[in-house]
């Protein structure tokens, strides 16, 4: 019996596929064991979205080959996708497996058991991901060690922001069908998932012979067992009134909506070719504030941006305070090889990039403790997740619909558990105190 071992890099995309692969080698009769030990087989699920993101995966394939060098060290993903000449003459692996083929992997390793060239010039197990029109309808059982379950919907973009190498390793849009993400939401909620998180590489872009989004949700809505509907991110254009109207009438959806800003100055948005302005951004988080009570919207931003002046990023800093974000996951740029961005004039230095990085991630702790403040003394629900200990008290951990930490002291076993409490303080800077 062969021992496989997995690593994961990157986003809940690949994070989703890394499960799939590990449930489809279980199911085949490998052993799963940790990456740190021995085993017979090193797979790793590759990231490619910056020069850094390669830099990790090749370090992450060079391990599993100091690990066990008579190991089969298989590159699976982006950076294969993206670089996949680089990975067959890289010593370190043996078989290299782009996207759309992780399904095929026990296949694989069986072909490469039996004798046959998996790492040849042809590079068979890389297909032209720009060609494809099959969505790899890959799918879980369970989630290891966790109490939510993301579930893949979707995968390619056909957005091509000035930045990003996504849609050169991933491909154009493909969506899975209704019928396979009603069976495995079925599956899913017998095993006694409470909550999904939809996902995919441009979520909003989900259709499936004329059904979009807002057609799964409402489907996942009358699910019985599931009891939370959460998004991934999403592009500002998914919302509209007609949207919005019918996804308030959806008792399970949680009102936490992440949608990718990138920057608040219309210049630097242009230049990014994202397709819309800060005030059409802003009309979009008016209408979900209209329809829904208080709801996290929470968001990305890149600063440093080619071109951007301290002019540009103040209107982003101005823009994050109008907006009032729930949350920011504030990025420095980084030049990505192969991208218009990566050949513009005027790059920012690293130092400035980091001087506004860190001053944006200050306004955004600030906003998120306002958020969680103006909280304080009401009612909700919390899905528990894990035990953890904080200031020496141990405390079970969990998440509130619109995603706030809620820490509650409690000596019976919360896990998977959805509970009312009330939030009361805080535990630590961002975990709330809650009692029942």
């Amino acid at each position: 019996m062969r021992r496989a071992a997995l690593h994961n890099l990157g986003c809940k995309v690949n994070a989703y596929e890394t499960e799939a692969m590990t449930q489809t080698l279980k199911k085949a009769g490998y052993t799963i064991v940790p990456f740190e030990e021995p085993a017979d087989v090193y797979i790793v699920n590759t990231c490619s979205v910056t020069n850094m993101a390669d830099r990790k995966s090749r370090q992450m394939l060079h391990k599993a080959k100091k690990n066990n060098p008579n190991a089969v060290v298989v590159a699976v993903g982006c950076y294969v996708q993206t670089a996949a000449e680089e990975v067959k003459n890289d010593s370190a692996v043996d078989i290299i497996v782009g996207n759309n083929r992780k399904g095929d992997i026990v296949r694989i390793l069986e072909e490469y058991y039996a004798g046959n060239a998996a790492k040849d010039d042809t590079c068979p197990y890389v297909i032209n991901i720009d060609e494809t029109k099959e969505y790899e309808n890959l799918s879980i059982t369970t989630v290891t060690g966790h109490t939510r379950a993301h579930i893949k919907i979707q995968d390619g973009c056909n957005n091509f922001c000035s930045y990003c190498i996504i849609p050169y390793a991933r491909g154009r849009i493909r969506s899975r069908s209704m019928e396979q993400i009603r069976e495995e939401m079925i599956l899913l909620a017998s095993n006694g998932f409470q909550e999904i998180v939809l996902t995919g590489i441009n979520l909003s872009c989900y259709e499936d012979h004329g059904k979009k989004l807002i057609d799964v949700l409402e489907m996942a809505e009358e699910i019985e067992g599931i009891e939370r509907i959460r998004l991934s991110s999403l592009e500002p254009e998914i919302i509209t009134e007609d949207f919005v109207k019918r996804l308030c009438n959806m008792k399970k959806i949680c009102p936490h909506f992440h949608l990718s800003l990138q920057s608040g100055c219309d210049k630097t948005l242009k230049k990014m070719n994202r397709h819309y302005t800060s005030g059409e951004y802003y009309k979009k988080c008016e209408m979900l504030r209209r329809a829904f009570q208080s709801p996290a919207i929470t968001t990305d931003i890149i600063v440093g941006f080619p071109g951007e002046t301290e002019e540009d990023y103040e209107e982003t800093e101005d823009f994050v305070r109008k907006i009032e974000f729930a949350q920011l996951h504030v990025f420095r740029y980084s030049k990505r090889d192969g991208t218009v961005a990566a050949r513009m004039e005027q790059q920012v230095a690293e130092s400035e990039k980091a001087k506004r990085s860190e001053r944006l991630i200050k306004l955004g702790a600030k906003l998120t403790r306002n958020y969680r403040e103006s909280r304080i003394g009401q009612r909700t629900s919390v899905l528990f997740e894990e035990k953890k200990v904080i200031k020496g008290i141990s405390y079970w951990i969990g998440h509130t619909k619109d995603y706030i930490e809620v820490a509650l002291k409690n000596p019976e076993n919360l896990s998977g558990i959805i509970m009312e409490v009330t939030l009361k303080d805080f535990v630590s800077h961002e975990i709330m105190l809650a009692t029942r």
